[in-house]
């Protein structure tokens, strides 16, 4: 067997960026910053994200058998979790807080935004991109159907600026699967992975 070590596809983030759109909004094309209607969210601290794969399933036992007949999958959740450095982005606020997006307009006689956060929470849902990068290497996640569905502690603090954390859950979007993962291999030539005809 071939030796296909390559220190050129380790992958080291050098950057890590966020992007949101309503929900199910097409993925963008190719590897450019995603255009209009796509927004990003501003800086993340350096961890980048955080991505997860969570599975869980059920063996079937039966009479007969000191092993499980069967293994169930009973279910399988995909969540990022990321933590913003713009506490006052108003993408990001909106995500934390849980309210549209439009409760963060300052108002224009005040140049102050207010709002109540809601009592029995909102499902809101939005399309995602995940965007890491490493010279010419890129990774992409695409996810059409997400929300947070857990929130970091708040702690505005004098030592630095204040965290903003959340995990994202992703779900099936109208037309296509939780997750869609894109990788630019860049100039790395991967070529002696695949069988010839493959």
């Amino acid at each position: 067997m071939a030796d296909t070590r390559n220190a050129d596809l380790t992958f080291g983030a050098t950057d890590y960026l966020v992007y949101m759109a309503a929900v199910n909004t097409t993925a963008p094309t190719g590897f450019t910053d995603p255009a209009t209607p796509w927004q990003m969210l501003g800086w993340v601290t350096t961890e980048g994200g955080l991505f997860k794969v969570e599975e869980e399933s059920k063996d079937i036992d039966a009479a007969g058998s000191l092993e499980p007949i069967r293994t169930l999958m009973t279910k399988s959740t995909k969540s990022l979790q990321v933590t913003f450095l713009e506490g006052l982005n108003p993408l990001v606020r909106s995500l934390y807080d849980n309210v549209p997006v439009l409760s963060l307009k300052p108002d224009t006689v005040s140049g102050i935004a207010a709002y109540d956060f809601p009592d029995k929470p909102n499902d809101l849902r939005y399309a995602f991109v995940f965007d890491t990068m490493d010279g010419g290497k890129r990774m992409r996640l695409y996810m059409p159907n997400g929300k947070v569905v857990e929130r970091g502690d708040e702690q505005p603090q004098t030592e630095d600026v204040m965290p903003v954390q959340m995990t994202f859950r992703f779900y099936k979007g109208t037309t296509g699967a939780a997750v869609k993962r894109s990788i630019d291999y860049g100039d790395v030539d991967v070529s002696g992975f695949f069988p010839s005809g493959g």
